[in-house]
C-alpha cells in the first residue's frame, strides 16, 4: 500500500499515534465547542467499541498545554484547527483509564493506589517546569494517591494553573464487582467510606473541568451523590452523535478507499451489507427526527480493515471481539437473584424487537431489581436503541443484526436447557441445505423441536415468539448469515438466509423464507387467505434489486412456513 494512504484505524485510541502515523480520522473535533459550553463537570455514557477511548484521547491533546507547540500538526484539517476555542491549550491535564486498574475483588485497592501513583507521578514530572523549584521533591513525601491528589491540586491553585481531569472507562472495576460479586459488596466500594467513593469525592476540588465516559451510569449515581458534581449529557440531543458514524461518515470513507484504488465494490453494495449488522443506534429522544441513526464506529473500521486488506468482505461480518458483550449481557440476567424476572425481558425484547419503557439517567445500584433500571442498563450497553416514542414513554428497539444475535444466542441457550439439540444432526441438515438444497429435512427437524418442546411452547404462543424460536434455530448454521427482518421491495421478509461465501464457497442454494402464524381456531378459508397474501409478498421480496446481490449466484428457494399452535400447518417452496 502506497505510504501516503491513510491507514484504517481499527483498534487505535491513542490520537497523537493516529495523526502522526497518517491514519484515516472522522472528525469530531466540532464537539468541542459544545462540551465547553455544556458545563464544567460532565459525564457521558456510550456502548463499547464507540470510539470513547480516541476522543477521550484528542480532547486530552486539544487541552494540554504542552500540546500548543503540536497544535497545527495534530488538528491540521480538522474543524477545530479553523475555530479554536479560548481554552485550546490552557490546562494541565491529567487523564485516567480505570481500565488500568482492572481484575478481581482481591487486592483492588492496592491495584488502584499502584494505578494512580503511577499516574500521578508522570503528571508532576510532566508539569514540573511549571512550577518552582522543590515542587516535584515535596510531591514525593506524600505515599498515598489521596495525598498526592491533594497535593497537585493545591500547588495549581497556588500557581495559577488550571487543571482538566478525562477519566476513561471510570465505571470499569466497580462494574465488574457489581456483575461478579453482587450489589452488598459494590455498595461497600461506593457508599460511605469506600476508598472509590473517597477518591472521587476529591476530584471536584481540586480540577477546574472534569469529563468522565463509561459504559453505564451505575456508579456514576452512587459517586455524584457524594460530591455533588456533573452534569449527565447522555441523552443530551447535542451530543447524540459525538460518538458513532453517521452513514455519511462511513460512506465518505469507502470513497476514499476506492480512489486509492483499494476498495473495488460499489458504495451501496458495501452499506447494504453493513447497515442491517452495524447501524440504527440512536442515543436521544430530541434526536429522532434530527439526526441519523449511527453506527457502532469499531465495528466499521473492522469490516472495512478487513476489505482493504483482503479485497473482500470479512468471513466473519461480526468483529470475534465483540463476543465478550454477549457474557457480560447474561452476567446481568443472573445478577443478586432476579434472573427469572430479568430472563423474562430479555425474552420480552426477543420475540417482540422492542420493549416500551423509559430510560433512567441516575442509576442506584439498589434499584437494580427494577424493571427500568434493567431495560436502561440494556440501553446503555447497547442491546437496546431509541427507535421512537409510545405516549410519553420511549420505544427501545434492538439496534441490529450483531445484537439481534446476541438475543437469540440467549434463547437458544435457554431452549438448549429444556429440549437439547443434537448439534451434530442439525449440521448436517444445514449442510444439505446449503450444497443440495434439500431444505425439507432442516425445516422438519426445527418444526418437530418446535412442536415437542412443550416446556417452550408455554412462553412462544405466536408469530413474534415463533420468529424469535426460528432465528434462534436458523442462526446456528455457519453456511449462511441469517438476516431477520431484511429489507426488501418496502416490506420486510421474517428470514433471508445469505451464503456466506467468504468463507465457503462451495455452497449452491440460499433462502427467503416467510413466517405466518395461525391461531388455532382460523378457519380454512382464513388459512387459505394468509397463504395467497404470503406468496404475493414472497414474490415480491424476490423481485428486489438487492436480491440478486445477496444470493450472489446461488439457487433461491422461496420458502412459506404455516403454523398452528404449535404445528406446521403447511410448508411449501413456491416457484
Amino acid at each position: 500500500m502506497n505510504d501516503d494512504v491513510k491507514r484504517i484505524p481499527y483498534g487505535i485510541s491513542d490520537f497523537r499515534q493516529l495523526r502522526r502515523d497518517n491514519f484515516y480520522y472522522v472528525d469530531k473535533t466540532m464537539y468541542i465547542e459544545r462540551l465547553e459550553r455544556a458545563g464544567n463537570f460532565l459525564f457521558f455514557i456510550r456502548p463499547r467499541r464507540f470510539g470513547k477511548s480516541l476522543f477521550l484521547n484528542m480532547l486530552a491533546a486539544y487541552y494540554d498545554i504542552e500540546g500548543l507547540k503540536d497544535f497545527d500538526t495534530l488538528f491540521d484539517g480538522l474543524y477545530i484547527k479553523e475555530h479554536p476555542t479560548r481554552e485550546r491549550g490552557l490546562y494541565q491535564v491529567l487523564k485516567l483509564d480505570f481500565s488500568q486498574a482492572g481484575g478481581g475483588l482481591d487486592s483492588l485497592y492496592q491495584r488502584m493506589d499502584a494505578y494512580m501513583g503511577i499516574v500521578l507521578d508522570n503528571f508532576v514530572s510532566k508539569y514540573a517546569s511549571y512550577y518552582p523549584s522543590g515542587y516535584e521533591e515535596n510531591y514525593r513525601k506524600y505515599s498515598d494517591f489521596n495525598g498526592k491528589l491533594l497535593y497537585i491540586g493545591g500547588q495549581a491553585r497556588e500557581h495559577g494553573h488550571r487543571l482538566y481531569l478525562i477519566v476513561d472507562e471510570y465505571d470499569n472495576f466497580t462494574n465488574g464487582v457489581l456483575a461478579e460479586y453482587g450489589e452488598a459488596v459494590y455498595h461497600s466500594l461506593t457508599h460511605a467510606t469506600g476508598f472509590y467513593r473517597e477518591l472521587f469525592k476529591k476530584f471536584k476540588p481540586n480540577f477546574d473541568r472534569i469529563l468522565m465516559l463509561g459504559v453505564s451510569p451505575v456508579t456514576m449515581d452512587d459517586l455524584t451523590s457524594g460530591y455533588n458534581i456533573a452534569r449527565a449529557i447522555t441523552m443530551d440531543a447535542r451530543f447524540n452523535m459525538m460518538l458513532g458514524f453517521s452513514e455519511a461518515d462511513v460512506c465518505q470513507m469507502i470513497r476514499y478507499y476506492q480512489q486509492e484504488g483499494l476498495i473495488v465494490q460499489q458504495e451501496d453494495e458495501i452499506v447494504d451489507d453493513m447497515r442491517p449488522w452495524y447501524n440504527n443506534y440512536c442515543f436521544a429522544e430530541d434526536a429522532l427526527d434530527t439526526d441519523p441513526k449511527m453506527y457502532n464506529s469499531d465495528m466499521v473500521l473492522y469490516y472495512l480493515n478487513y476489505l482493504t486488506d483482503n479485497g473482500k468482505r470479512p468471513m466473519q461480518i461480526v468483529d470475534p471481539n465483540a463476543r465478550t458483550d454477549y457474557k457480560k449481557m447474561k452476567k446481568l440476567i443472573s445478577l443478586d437473584g432476579t434472573s427469572n424476572y430479568r430472563a423474562s425481558v430479555i425474552n420480552q425484547i426477543a420475540d417482540q424487537g422492542y420493549i416500551v419503557g423509559t430510560v433512567e439517567e441516575s442509576f442506584p445500584a439498589e434499584r437494580l431489581t427494577d424493571q427500568n433500571m434493567f431495560v436502561s442498563l440494556l440501553y446503555y450497553y447497547g442491546m437496546l436503541t431509541i427507535g421512537g416514542t409510545v405516549g410519553a414513554m420511549l420505544k427501545l428497539t434492538i439496534p441490529n443484526n450483531n445484537v439481534r444475535q446476541q438475543y437469540y444466542g440467549y434463547l437458544m441457550e435457554e431452549y438448549q436447557r429444556i429440549r437439547p439439540i443434537d448439534m451434530s444432526q442439525l449440521s448436517m441438515l444445514f449442510h444439505y441445505a446449503a450444497l443440495n438444497g434439500d431444505w425439507r429435512s432442516l425445516f422438519d427437524y426445527i418444526g418437530q423441536a418446535y412442536s415437542q418442546a412443550t416446556a417452550v411452547c408455554s412462553l412462544i404462543e405466536g408469530e413474534r415468539n415463533l420468529q424469535g424460536f426460528m432465528n434462534a434455530y436458523l442462526s446456528l448454521t455457519p453456511y449462511f448469515l441469517t438476516q431477520p427482518e431484511t429489507e426488501l421491495a418496502h416490506g420486510y421478509c421474517d428470514f433471508f438466509l445469505m451464503p456466506d461465501l467468504a468463507r465457503y464457497p462451495m455452497v449452491q442454494h440460499s433462502y427467503i423464507v416467510e413466517l405466518k402464524y395461525l391461531k388455532q381456531d382460523a378457519s380454512t378459508q382464513e388459512a387459505d387467505r394468509q397463504w395467497g397474501e404470503a406468496v404475493e409478498q414472497i414474490r415480491r421480496y424476490a423481485q428486489d434489486r438487492r436480491v440478486a446481490h445477496y444470493s450472489q449466484g446461488t439457487q433461491l428457494h422461496l420458502i412459506i412456513a404455516q403454523v398452528r399452535g404449535h404445528q406446521w400447518e403447511r410448508v411449501e417452496e413456491i416457484g
